[in-house]
């Protein structure tokens, strides 16, 4: 089995030149690759545009939350990119992602991209969900949030390792799951507080991995990405 397809790269690089060369190295070798607020901000819709038309797919991670038309709004501007997968805030409430849902259904177009709903941040743990007013614990938030993002239509949800039994015990099956907070086995946890292994991740239910630094920091980028779906083969067979 290759599991390719759902590895999903994140482009957290400053510049275009070097988010086309990871492009370059990798195409063919991953699912997709993540534009996110710092790629975006640096290089704006341009590098959405150029890496789509190599023929890539693009993960627009952008996690829209704003009032409803607002939102709606920038979403459509992202498929009119081209993107084939995108995310909002589920914190941004029902109204908002029903919004969005309603206006991408009216789109005419063959490919939908996936909308997402970011439960909480993986960098989340309950002392930060206290500061700012949310006494509830990680898990009860999560399960709060994806419920709440099925309801309205959503396509699946962004979520940590840590909640991946507990959605995938309670979502529907259509409700992908796209799991940051990915690190292999031997490497740092970096800002991340909820992570695990890939093969573990899979194991849980994720539908994609979002793996950045492991591979984009690496002096071999293919290799390391060789690596971690020779891991994933090892480890979702043992």
């Amino acid at each position: 089995m290759d599991f390719r397809s759902q590895v999903i790269v994140a482009l957290d690089v400053d510049t275009r030149q070097e988010a086309l060369d990871l492009v370059g190295w990798l195409s063919g070798r991953v699912g997709l690759f993540k534009i996110g607020s710092q790629l975006f901000t640096a290089e704006g819709p341009e590098i959405v545009k150029e890496i789509v038309g190599r023929g890539e797919r693009v993960f627009l991670d952008l996690k829209f939350h704003d009032i409803p038309n607002t939102v709606t709004k920038a979403v459509l501007a992202a498929v009119r990119l081209g993107v084939s997968m995108l995310t909002l805030h589920a914190g941004g409430g029902e109204k908002m992602m029903r919004s969005v849902v309603a206006a991408l259904n009216a789109v005419d177009t063959r490919n939908r991209p996936l909308l997402l709903g970011v439960t909480v941040l993986t960098s989340m743990v309950e002392e930060d969900l206290s500061g700012i007013g949310i006494l509830a614990a990680v898990e009860s938030q999560v399960d709060r949030l994806a419920k709440l993002a099925e309801r309205a239509g959503l396509d699946g949800v962004v979520a940590s390792p840590s909640e991946l039994a507990l959605l995938r015990a309670k979502l529907s099956r259509r409700m992908k799951i796209v799991t940051p907070g990915i690190r292999p086995a031997d490497s740092e946890a970096d800002d991340q507080s909820r992570v695990s292994t890939p093969a573990a991740a899979l194991r849980a239910g994720a539908d994609y991995l979002v793996i950045g630094r492991p591979i984009i920091a690496s002096p071999d980028p293919c290799a390391s990405l060789e690596r971690i779906v020779s891991d994933l083969l090892k480890g979702t067979t043992a």
